[in-house]
Protein backbone atom coordinates (compact mmCIF):
# COMPACT_ATOMS: atom_id res chain seq x y z
CA UNK A 1 0.00 0.00 0.00
CA UNK A 2 1.26 3.49 -0.88
CA UNK A 3 2.54 5.33 2.18
CA UNK A 4 0.30 8.38 1.64
CA UNK A 5 -2.77 6.16 1.39
CA UNK A 6 -1.84 4.26 4.54
CA UNK A 7 -1.34 7.58 6.33
CA UNK A 8 -4.70 8.82 5.11
CA UNK A 9 -6.53 5.70 6.21
CA UNK A 10 -4.92 5.83 9.63
CA UNK A 11 -5.83 9.51 9.88
CA UNK A 12 -9.46 8.77 9.12
CA UNK A 13 -9.57 5.89 11.60
CA UNK A 14 -8.54 7.98 14.56
CA UNK A 15 -4.81 7.20 14.58
CA UNK A 16 -4.00 10.66 13.27
CA UNK A 17 -1.89 11.82 16.21
CA UNK A 18 1.00 9.53 15.23
CA UNK A 19 0.60 9.94 11.47
CA UNK A 20 0.21 13.61 10.46
CA UNK A 21 -0.81 14.03 6.83
CA UNK A 22 1.48 15.67 4.30
CA UNK A 23 -0.70 18.00 2.23
CA UNK A 24 -0.56 20.94 -0.17
CA UNK A 25 -4.15 22.03 0.50
CA UNK A 26 -6.61 21.33 3.30
CA UNK A 27 -10.28 22.18 2.79
CA UNK A 28 -11.76 22.58 6.25
CA UNK A 29 -15.25 22.36 7.80
CA UNK A 30 -17.03 21.38 4.58
CA UNK A 31 -20.18 19.30 4.39
CA UNK A 32 -18.74 16.34 2.48
CA UNK A 33 -21.16 14.55 0.15
CA UNK A 34 -18.91 11.83 -1.16
CA UNK A 35 -20.70 10.47 -4.24
CA UNK A 36 -22.10 7.31 -2.64
CA UNK A 37 -25.55 8.74 -2.01
CA UNK A 38 -25.02 8.67 1.76
CA UNK A 39 -25.85 11.74 3.88
CA UNK A 40 -23.21 14.45 4.07
CA UNK A 41 -20.88 14.81 7.03
CA UNK A 42 -18.87 17.82 8.17
CA UNK A 43 -15.14 17.26 7.87
CA UNK A 44 -11.89 18.17 6.14
CA UNK A 45 -10.24 17.01 2.93
CA UNK A 46 -6.49 17.07 2.31
CA UNK A 47 -4.92 17.19 -1.17
CA UNK A 48 -1.31 16.35 -2.00
CA UNK A 49 -0.13 16.70 -5.62
CA UNK A 50 -3.01 15.25 -7.68
CA UNK A 51 -4.57 12.99 -5.03
CA UNK A 52 -6.90 13.17 -2.05
CA UNK A 53 -4.80 11.99 0.90
CA UNK A 54 -7.18 12.28 3.85
CA UNK A 55 -10.89 12.71 4.54
CA UNK A 56 -12.55 13.44 7.88
CA UNK A 57 -10.58 14.67 10.91
CA UNK A 58 -6.79 14.36 10.93
CA UNK A 59 -3.56 16.09 11.89
CA UNK A 60 -1.56 17.86 9.18
CA UNK A 61 2.20 18.28 8.96
CA UNK A 62 3.80 21.51 7.73
CA UNK A 63 1.94 24.58 6.51
CA UNK A 64 -0.44 23.67 3.71
CA UNK A 65 -2.84 26.15 2.17
CA UNK A 66 -6.03 26.08 4.25
CA UNK A 67 -9.43 26.88 2.78
CA UNK A 68 -12.41 27.42 5.06
CA UNK A 69 -15.51 25.73 3.63
CA UNK A 70 -17.89 26.35 6.53
CA UNK A 71 -21.47 26.22 5.19
CA UNK A 72 -20.29 24.92 1.82
CA UNK A 73 -20.79 21.54 0.11
CA UNK A 74 -17.73 19.53 -0.94
CA UNK A 75 -18.31 16.83 -3.56
CA UNK A 76 -16.41 14.91 -6.22
CA UNK A 77 -15.96 16.88 -9.44
CA UNK A 78 -18.91 16.25 -11.75
CA UNK A 79 -18.57 13.73 -14.58
CA UNK A 80 -20.57 14.62 -17.70
CA UNK A 81 -21.30 11.36 -19.52
CA UNK A 82 -22.68 13.02 -22.63
CA UNK A 83 -21.04 16.00 -24.30
CA UNK A 84 -20.36 17.06 -27.87
CA UNK A 85 -17.15 18.88 -27.02
CA UNK A 86 -15.00 16.72 -29.34
CA UNK A 87 -14.14 19.48 -31.80
CA UNK A 88 -14.41 22.56 -29.54
CA UNK A 89 -11.83 21.04 -27.15
CA UNK A 90 -9.39 20.92 -30.06
CA UNK A 91 -9.58 24.70 -30.47
CA UNK A 92 -7.61 27.10 -28.32
CA UNK A 93 -10.57 29.40 -27.56
CA UNK A 94 -12.68 26.56 -26.15
CA UNK A 95 -10.08 24.02 -24.93
CA UNK A 96 -10.43 25.24 -21.33
CA UNK A 97 -14.06 24.01 -21.25
CA UNK A 98 -14.79 27.02 -19.07
CA UNK A 99 -18.57 26.80 -19.31
CA UNK A 100 -18.29 23.34 -17.73
CA UNK A 101 -15.66 24.27 -15.14
CA UNK A 102 -18.04 26.94 -13.86
CA UNK A 103 -20.61 24.18 -13.30
CA UNK A 104 -18.18 22.06 -11.27
CA UNK A 105 -17.48 19.58 -14.07
CA UNK A 106 -14.04 17.97 -14.03
CA UNK A 107 -14.51 15.19 -16.62
CA UNK A 108 -16.27 15.31 -20.00
CA UNK A 109 -17.13 12.29 -22.15
CA UNK A 110 -17.01 12.76 -25.94
CA UNK A 111 -17.83 10.65 -29.02
CA UNK A 112 -21.54 10.71 -28.21
CA UNK A 113 -24.45 10.11 -30.59
CA UNK A 114 -21.99 8.41 -32.93
CA UNK A 115 -20.25 11.71 -33.74
CA UNK A 116 -16.67 12.76 -33.18
CA UNK A 117 -13.14 11.72 -34.12
CA UNK A 118 -12.89 8.09 -35.25
CA UNK A 119 -9.10 8.14 -34.86
CA UNK A 120 -8.89 8.09 -31.06
CA UNK A 121 -5.09 8.16 -30.88
CA UNK A 122 -4.82 11.28 -33.05
CA UNK A 123 -7.60 12.98 -31.06
CA UNK A 124 -5.82 12.26 -27.78
CA UNK A 125 -2.52 13.61 -29.14
CA UNK A 126 -4.21 16.86 -30.19
CA UNK A 127 -5.80 17.36 -26.77
CA UNK A 128 -2.55 16.65 -24.92
CA UNK A 129 -0.56 19.00 -27.13
CA UNK A 130 -3.05 21.86 -26.76
CA UNK A 131 -3.95 21.38 -23.08
CA UNK A 132 -7.50 20.99 -21.73
CA UNK A 133 -9.39 22.39 -18.77
CA UNK A 134 -11.22 19.19 -17.83
CA UNK A 135 -10.40 15.51 -18.10
CA UNK A 136 -11.65 13.89 -21.30
CA UNK A 137 -12.95 10.36 -21.92
CA UNK A 138 -13.71 9.31 -25.50
CA UNK A 139 -15.97 6.71 -27.08
CA UNK A 140 -15.56 5.27 -30.58
CA UNK A 141 -18.23 7.13 -32.62
CA UNK A 142 -20.16 4.63 -34.73
CA UNK A 143 -21.44 7.14 -37.32
CA UNK A 144 -17.92 8.41 -37.98
CA UNK A 145 -16.63 4.84 -38.28
CA UNK A 146 -19.41 3.83 -40.70
CA UNK A 147 -18.93 6.95 -42.81
CA UNK A 148 -15.18 6.36 -43.00
CA UNK A 149 -15.77 2.85 -44.33
CA UNK A 150 -18.84 3.25 -46.57
CA UNK A 151 -19.82 6.91 -46.71
CA UNK A 152 -23.32 8.15 -45.98
CA UNK A 153 -24.95 5.16 -47.65
CA UNK A 154 -28.46 3.87 -46.99
CA UNK A 155 -27.70 0.15 -47.20
CA UNK A 156 -26.33 -2.77 -45.22
CA UNK A 157 -22.58 -3.12 -44.90
CA UNK A 158 -20.91 -5.83 -46.96
CA UNK A 159 -18.96 -8.48 -45.02
CA UNK A 160 -15.75 -6.69 -45.99
CA UNK A 161 -17.07 -3.32 -44.83
CA UNK A 162 -18.30 -4.77 -41.56
CA UNK A 163 -14.87 -6.27 -40.95
CA UNK A 164 -13.27 -2.89 -41.66
CA UNK A 165 -15.58 -1.29 -39.09
CA UNK A 166 -14.73 -4.00 -36.57
CA UNK A 167 -11.04 -3.22 -37.08
CA UNK A 168 -11.60 0.51 -36.51
CA UNK A 169 -13.57 -0.14 -33.33
CA UNK A 170 -10.91 -2.57 -32.12
CA UNK A 171 -8.18 0.00 -32.75
CA UNK A 172 -10.17 2.68 -30.93
CA UNK A 173 -10.56 0.45 -27.89
CA UNK A 174 -6.84 -0.39 -27.93
CA UNK A 175 -6.07 3.34 -28.11
CA UNK A 176 -8.02 3.96 -24.91
CA UNK A 177 -11.68 4.56 -25.80
CA UNK A 178 -14.10 3.66 -23.00
CA UNK A 179 -16.66 2.20 -25.37
CA UNK A 180 -18.68 2.91 -28.50
CA UNK A 181 -21.53 5.37 -28.96
CA UNK A 182 -24.24 5.35 -31.61
CA UNK A 183 -26.65 7.98 -32.88
CA UNK A 184 -29.46 6.07 -34.53
CA UNK A 185 -31.49 9.05 -35.74
CA UNK A 186 -28.46 10.50 -37.52
CA UNK A 187 -26.93 9.49 -40.83
CA UNK A 188 -25.33 7.12 -41.59
CA UNK A 189 -25.96 5.24 -38.33
CA UNK A 190 -29.70 5.36 -38.86
CA UNK A 191 -29.28 3.16 -41.93
CA UNK A 192 -27.71 0.22 -40.07
CA UNK A 193 -29.52 -2.86 -38.84
CA UNK A 194 -29.36 -4.20 -35.28
CA UNK A 195 -27.08 -7.07 -36.35
CA UNK A 196 -24.35 -4.59 -37.33
CA UNK A 197 -24.55 -2.97 -33.91
CA UNK A 198 -24.38 -6.34 -32.15
CA UNK A 199 -21.28 -7.32 -34.15
CA UNK A 200 -19.48 -4.08 -33.29
CA UNK A 201 -20.68 -4.17 -29.68
CA UNK A 202 -19.07 -7.59 -29.29
CA UNK A 203 -15.71 -5.99 -30.13
CA UNK A 204 -16.28 -3.40 -27.42
CA UNK A 205 -17.40 -6.08 -24.95
CA UNK A 206 -14.11 -7.93 -25.36
CA UNK A 207 -12.45 -4.84 -23.91
CA UNK A 208 -15.05 -4.48 -21.12
CA UNK A 209 -16.28 -1.26 -22.70
CA UNK A 210 -19.67 0.47 -22.65
CA UNK A 211 -22.24 0.70 -25.47
CA UNK A 212 -24.00 4.09 -25.28
CA UNK A 213 -26.77 5.05 -27.67
CA UNK A 214 -28.97 7.84 -28.84
CA UNK A 215 -31.65 5.23 -29.49
CA UNK A 216 -33.52 4.89 -32.79
CA UNK A 217 -36.67 6.66 -31.64
CA UNK A 218 -37.53 8.76 -28.59
CA UNK A 219 -41.16 9.39 -29.53
CA UNK A 220 -43.89 7.11 -30.83
CA UNK A 221 -41.58 4.08 -31.13
CA UNK A 222 -39.54 4.68 -27.98
CA UNK A 223 -40.47 1.30 -26.49
CA UNK A 224 -39.28 -0.58 -29.58
CA UNK A 225 -36.07 1.48 -29.58
CA UNK A 226 -35.37 0.54 -25.96
CA UNK A 227 -36.08 -3.10 -26.76
CA UNK A 228 -33.39 -2.84 -29.45
CA UNK A 229 -30.71 -1.62 -27.03
CA UNK A 230 -31.70 -4.35 -24.56
CA UNK A 231 -31.33 -6.92 -27.36
CA UNK A 232 -27.83 -5.59 -28.06
CA UNK A 233 -26.98 -5.94 -24.36
CA UNK A 234 -28.14 -9.55 -24.27
CA UNK A 235 -26.67 -10.71 -27.58
CA UNK A 236 -23.35 -8.88 -27.34
CA UNK A 237 -22.87 -9.46 -23.62
CA UNK A 238 -22.23 -5.78 -22.99
CA UNK A 239 -23.20 -2.99 -20.59
CA UNK A 240 -25.57 -0.62 -22.37
CA UNK A 241 -26.48 2.99 -21.70
CA UNK A 242 -29.43 5.05 -22.97
CA UNK A 243 -28.32 8.56 -23.81
CA UNK A 244 -30.56 11.47 -22.71
CA UNK A 245 -33.52 9.29 -21.77
CA UNK A 246 -36.81 10.99 -22.61
CA UNK A 247 -40.18 10.79 -24.33
CA UNK A 248 -40.24 13.31 -27.16
CA UNK A 249 -43.24 14.80 -28.92
CA UNK A 250 -46.53 15.86 -27.36
CA UNK A 251 -48.39 12.95 -28.97
CA UNK A 252 -46.10 10.51 -27.15
CA UNK A 253 -46.37 12.07 -23.69
CA UNK A 254 -47.52 9.59 -21.12
CA UNK A 255 -45.12 6.83 -22.20
CA UNK A 256 -42.59 7.77 -19.47
CA UNK A 257 -43.91 5.27 -16.89
CA UNK A 258 -43.89 2.51 -19.54
CA UNK A 259 -40.25 3.29 -20.41
CA UNK A 260 -39.30 3.22 -16.74
CA UNK A 261 -41.13 -0.08 -16.18
CA UNK A 262 -39.35 -1.66 -19.16
CA UNK A 263 -35.90 -0.55 -17.97
CA UNK A 264 -36.60 -1.60 -14.37
CA UNK A 265 -37.75 -5.03 -15.54
CA UNK A 266 -34.62 -5.50 -17.66
CA UNK A 267 -32.39 -4.47 -14.77
CA UNK A 268 -34.19 -6.89 -12.47
CA UNK A 269 -33.50 -9.64 -15.02
CA UNK A 270 -29.80 -8.79 -14.87
CA UNK A 271 -29.44 -6.71 -18.02
CA UNK A 272 -26.76 -4.06 -17.29
CA UNK A 273 -28.65 -1.00 -18.56
CA UNK A 274 -28.32 2.59 -17.33
CA UNK A 275 -29.23 6.02 -18.68
CA UNK A 276 -28.48 9.72 -18.45
CA UNK A 277 -30.63 12.84 -18.64
CA UNK A 278 -30.36 16.61 -18.94
CA UNK A 279 -32.80 18.48 -16.65
CA UNK A 280 -34.70 20.45 -19.30
CA UNK A 281 -37.96 19.99 -21.20
CA UNK A 282 -36.36 20.95 -24.53
CA UNK A 283 -33.87 19.06 -26.68
CA UNK A 284 -31.48 20.38 -29.33
CA UNK A 285 -30.13 19.08 -32.62
CA UNK A 286 -30.13 20.07 -36.29
CA UNK A 287 -33.29 21.18 -38.10
CA UNK A 288 -32.67 18.43 -40.67
CA UNK A 289 -32.65 15.66 -38.04
CA UNK A 290 -35.81 17.20 -36.53
CA UNK A 291 -38.01 17.59 -39.62
CA UNK A 292 -36.45 15.66 -42.54
CA UNK A 293 -36.94 11.87 -42.48
CA UNK A 294 -33.71 9.83 -42.69
CA UNK A 295 -34.53 8.38 -46.11
CA UNK A 296 -34.05 11.84 -47.63
CA UNK A 297 -30.74 12.55 -45.86
CA UNK A 298 -28.53 9.99 -47.61
CA UNK A 299 -25.31 11.25 -49.18
CA UNK A 300 -24.02 14.83 -48.94
CA UNK A 301 -25.88 18.06 -48.20
CA UNK A 302 -25.71 18.74 -51.93
CA UNK A 303 -27.40 15.40 -52.61
CA UNK A 304 -30.17 16.30 -50.19
CA UNK A 305 -30.84 19.61 -51.98
CA UNK A 306 -30.83 17.83 -55.34
CA UNK A 307 -33.44 15.45 -53.95
CA UNK A 308 -35.55 18.45 -52.93
CA UNK A 309 -35.35 19.77 -56.51
CA UNK A 310 -36.08 16.42 -58.15
CA UNK A 311 -39.41 16.31 -59.99
CA UNK A 312 -40.42 12.98 -58.44
CA UNK A 313 -38.65 13.00 -55.08
CA UNK A 314 -39.04 16.71 -54.27
CA UNK A 315 -42.82 16.72 -53.65
CA UNK A 316 -42.53 13.62 -51.43
CA UNK A 317 -39.74 15.22 -49.39
CA UNK A 318 -41.61 18.53 -49.11
CA UNK A 319 -44.77 16.73 -47.97
CA UNK A 320 -42.80 14.80 -45.33
CA UNK A 321 -41.39 18.06 -43.93
CA UNK A 322 -44.86 19.67 -44.07
CA UNK A 323 -46.27 16.74 -42.08
CA UNK A 324 -43.67 17.35 -39.34
CA UNK A 325 -44.80 21.02 -39.22
CA UNK A 326 -48.50 20.35 -39.67
CA UNK A 327 -49.67 22.31 -36.64
CA UNK A 328 -49.02 25.76 -35.26
CA UNK A 329 -47.95 24.03 -32.06
CA UNK A 330 -45.20 22.01 -33.79
CA UNK A 331 -43.82 25.09 -35.57
CA UNK A 332 -43.78 27.06 -32.33
CA UNK A 333 -41.89 24.27 -30.57
CA UNK A 334 -38.85 24.59 -32.85
CA UNK A 335 -36.58 27.55 -32.16
CA UNK A 336 -33.58 28.44 -34.31
CA UNK A 337 -30.37 28.33 -32.25
CA UNK A 338 -27.76 29.02 -34.93
CA UNK A 339 -28.21 29.91 -38.61
CA UNK A 340 -25.30 31.64 -40.29
CA UNK A 341 -27.23 32.82 -43.35
CA UNK A 342 -29.75 34.88 -41.36
CA UNK A 343 -28.60 35.52 -37.84
CA UNK A 344 -31.66 37.66 -37.17
CA UNK A 345 -33.67 34.43 -37.11
CA UNK A 346 -31.64 33.06 -34.20
CA UNK A 347 -33.68 32.88 -31.01
CA UNK A 348 -37.02 32.84 -32.86
CA UNK A 349 -39.29 29.85 -33.48
CA UNK A 350 -40.37 28.77 -36.96
CA UNK A 351 -43.92 30.06 -36.49
CA UNK A 352 -42.71 33.49 -35.33
CA UNK A 353 -40.26 33.74 -38.24
CA UNK A 354 -43.01 32.77 -40.69
CA UNK A 355 -45.33 35.43 -39.25
CA UNK A 356 -42.54 38.01 -39.51
CA UNK A 357 -41.73 37.05 -43.12
CA UNK A 358 -45.43 36.59 -44.09
CA UNK A 359 -44.67 33.04 -45.19
CA UNK A 360 -45.37 29.54 -43.87
CA UNK A 361 -43.22 27.55 -41.42
CA UNK A 362 -42.63 25.06 -44.26
CA UNK A 363 -41.18 27.86 -46.41
CA UNK A 364 -38.85 28.84 -43.59
CA UNK A 365 -37.72 25.23 -43.03
CA UNK A 366 -37.04 24.80 -46.76
CA UNK A 367 -35.02 28.03 -46.95
CA UNK A 368 -32.93 27.02 -43.95
CA UNK A 369 -32.30 23.61 -45.51
CA UNK A 370 -31.19 25.17 -48.80
CA UNK A 371 -28.90 27.65 -47.05
CA UNK A 372 -26.75 25.29 -45.02
CA UNK A 373 -29.08 24.11 -42.27
CA UNK A 374 -29.49 25.29 -38.70
CA UNK A 375 -29.18 24.14 -35.14
CA UNK A 376 -32.49 24.22 -33.31
CA UNK A 377 -33.94 23.90 -29.82
CA UNK A 378 -37.04 21.73 -29.74
CA UNK A 379 -39.53 22.10 -26.86
CA UNK A 380 -40.75 18.53 -27.06
CA UNK A 381 -40.85 17.02 -23.55
CA UNK A 382 -43.31 16.95 -20.68
CA UNK A 383 -41.84 18.51 -17.52
CA UNK A 384 -43.64 15.93 -15.37
CA UNK A 385 -41.85 13.13 -17.22
CA UNK A 386 -38.51 14.93 -16.94
CA UNK A 387 -38.97 14.83 -13.17
CA UNK A 388 -40.10 11.21 -13.29
CA UNK A 389 -36.94 10.01 -15.08
CA UNK A 390 -34.80 12.10 -12.72
CA UNK A 391 -35.89 10.05 -9.72
CA UNK A 392 -34.62 6.74 -11.14
CA UNK A 393 -31.43 5.61 -9.35
CA UNK A 394 -29.78 4.41 -12.58
CA UNK A 395 -30.17 7.80 -14.35
CA UNK A 396 -27.03 9.95 -14.35
CA UNK A 397 -26.86 13.67 -15.08
CA UNK A 398 -25.39 14.67 -18.45
CA UNK A 399 -25.63 17.85 -20.47
CA UNK A 400 -25.65 16.84 -24.17
CA UNK A 401 -23.97 20.23 -24.64
CA UNK A 402 -20.54 21.35 -25.76
CA UNK A 403 -17.65 23.58 -24.83
CA UNK A 404 -18.39 27.12 -25.94
CA UNK A 405 -17.82 30.77 -25.23
CA UNK A 406 -20.39 33.57 -25.45
CA UNK A 407 -21.40 34.47 -29.01
CA UNK A 408 -24.36 35.80 -30.99
CA UNK A 409 -25.95 32.33 -31.26
CA UNK A 410 -28.87 31.26 -29.06
CA UNK A 411 -28.10 27.63 -28.16
CA UNK A 412 -29.71 25.37 -25.58
CA UNK A 413 -28.75 26.61 -22.07
CA UNK A 414 -27.67 23.10 -21.00
CA UNK A 415 -24.06 23.79 -22.01
CA UNK A 416 -23.89 26.37 -19.23
CA UNK A 417 -26.43 25.18 -16.68
CA UNK A 418 -27.05 21.43 -16.48
CA UNK A 419 -25.36 20.55 -13.18
CA UNK A 420 -26.32 23.57 -11.06
CA UNK A 421 -29.85 23.26 -12.43
CA UNK A 422 -30.11 19.62 -11.37
CA UNK A 423 -28.52 20.21 -7.97
CA UNK A 424 -29.52 23.78 -7.17
CA UNK A 425 -33.02 23.94 -8.59
CA UNK A 426 -34.37 20.39 -8.71
CA UNK A 427 -32.73 19.08 -5.53
CA UNK A 428 -32.14 22.05 -3.20
CA UNK A 429 -35.08 24.26 -4.19
CA UNK A 430 -37.78 21.93 -5.55
CA UNK A 431 -36.74 18.80 -3.61
CA UNK A 432 -37.66 16.52 -6.52
CA UNK A 433 -34.74 14.34 -5.41
CA UNK A 434 -32.39 14.57 -2.44
CA UNK A 435 -29.17 16.56 -2.62
CA UNK A 436 -27.22 13.35 -2.05
CA UNK A 437 -28.93 11.62 -4.99
CA UNK A 438 -28.42 14.65 -7.25
CA UNK A 439 -24.71 14.62 -6.45
CA UNK A 440 -24.46 10.84 -6.84
CA UNK A 441 -26.09 11.10 -10.28
CA UNK A 442 -23.29 13.50 -11.25
CA UNK A 443 -20.33 11.72 -9.65
CA UNK A 444 -20.25 8.16 -8.29
CA UNK A 445 -22.95 6.85 -10.63
CA UNK A 446 -21.30 7.98 -13.90
CA UNK A 447 -17.96 6.70 -12.57
CA UNK A 448 -19.57 3.32 -11.91
CA UNK A 449 -21.25 3.28 -15.34
CA UNK A 450 -17.89 3.87 -17.02
CA UNK A 451 -15.96 1.66 -14.57
CA UNK A 452 -13.75 4.72 -14.13
CA UNK A 453 -11.01 4.04 -11.56
CA UNK A 454 -10.16 6.43 -8.71
CA UNK A 455 -12.63 9.15 -9.65
CA UNK A 456 -16.23 9.96 -8.81
CA UNK A 457 -15.87 9.67 -5.03
CA UNK A 458 -14.24 11.55 -2.17
CA UNK A 459 -11.87 8.87 -0.89
CA UNK A 460 -8.20 8.79 0.12
CA UNK A 461 -6.10 7.69 -2.83
CA UNK A 462 -8.59 9.03 -5.39
CA UNK A 463 -7.65 11.80 -7.80
CA UNK A 464 -8.32 15.27 -6.46
CA UNK A 465 -11.21 16.23 -8.75
CA UNK A 466 -13.11 18.19 -6.11
CA UNK A 467 -15.84 20.83 -6.23
CA UNK A 468 -16.79 23.10 -3.33
CA UNK A 469 -20.00 25.04 -3.86
CA UNK A 470 -22.35 27.29 -1.95
CA UNK A 471 -25.78 25.61 -1.75
CA UNK A 472 -27.44 29.02 -1.50
CA UNK A 473 -25.99 30.34 -4.78
CA UNK A 474 -25.13 27.26 -6.89
CA UNK A 475 -27.64 27.87 -9.69
CA UNK A 476 -27.90 27.94 -13.46
CA UNK A 477 -28.12 31.44 -14.89
CA UNK A 478 -28.44 30.43 -18.54
CA UNK A 479 -31.95 30.70 -19.98
CA UNK A 480 -33.46 29.77 -23.33
CA UNK A 481 -33.57 33.49 -24.18
CA UNK A 482 -30.06 34.29 -22.86
CA UNK A 483 -28.11 31.01 -22.77
CA UNK A 484 -24.54 32.35 -22.71
CA UNK A 485 -24.42 32.95 -18.95
CA UNK A 486 -22.02 31.15 -16.64
CA UNK A 487 -23.34 29.33 -13.60
CA UNK A 488 -22.81 30.80 -10.14
CA UNK A 489 -21.87 29.28 -6.80
CA UNK A 490 -18.66 27.29 -7.42
CA UNK A 491 -16.30 28.54 -4.71
CA UNK A 492 -13.42 26.15 -5.45
CA UNK A 493 -12.85 23.59 -8.17
CA UNK A 494 -9.82 21.32 -8.26
CA UNK A 495 -8.94 19.31 -11.37
CA UNK A 496 -6.25 16.74 -10.66
CA UNK A 497 -5.29 18.70 -7.56
CA UNK A 498 -4.90 22.03 -9.36
CA UNK A 499 -7.18 24.96 -8.59
CA UNK A 500 -9.19 25.69 -11.74
CA UNK A 501 -11.94 27.89 -10.24
CA UNK A 502 -11.58 30.16 -7.23
CA UNK A 503 -14.56 32.14 -5.98
CA UNK A 504 -16.45 31.84 -9.29
CA UNK A 505 -13.42 32.89 -11.36
CA UNK A 506 -11.50 30.69 -13.77
CA UNK A 507 -7.82 30.64 -12.79
CA UNK A 508 -6.48 29.87 -16.26
CA UNK A 509 -5.31 26.37 -15.36
CA UNK A 510 -5.43 23.67 -18.05
CA UNK A 511 -5.27 20.82 -15.57
CA UNK A 512 -7.30 18.22 -17.45
CA UNK A 513 -5.95 14.89 -18.67
CA UNK A 514 -6.93 12.42 -21.36
CA UNK A 515 -8.22 9.39 -19.44
CA UNK A 516 -7.50 6.24 -21.43
CA UNK A 517 -9.37 3.03 -20.81
CA UNK A 518 -7.17 0.14 -19.72
CA UNK A 519 -8.37 -3.44 -20.02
Amino acid sequence: MHSFLLTALLACSGAAQDNPVQADVVIENATIIDGTGQPGKVGDVAIKDDKIVAVGKFQVAGKPKRLDATGLILAPGFIDLHTHSDFPLQKKETSANRNYLMQGVTTAVTGNCGAGPADCAAYFRTLEKLGIGTNVIHQVPHNAVREKVMGNANRDATPEELKAMENLVEQGMKDGAYGMATGLIYTPGTYCKTDELITLAKVVARHDGLYASHIRDEGADVMRAIEEILTIARKAGIRVHISHIKVSGRRSWGKGPDVIALVRRARKEGVPVTADQYPYHASSTSLAATVIPARFREGSAKDMIARLDDAEMGPKMTKAIADRLSSEESAKAIKVASFAAKKEWQGKDLFAIAELEKRTPLDIALEITRKGGAGVVNFSMDEAEVRLFMKEPYVATASDGSSMVPSDTVPHPRSYGTFPRKIGRYAIEDKVISLEQAIRSSTGLPADILKLPQRGYIKPGYYADVVVFDPKTFRDQATFEKPHQYATGVVYLFVNGRLAVEKERYTGELAGKVLRHRN
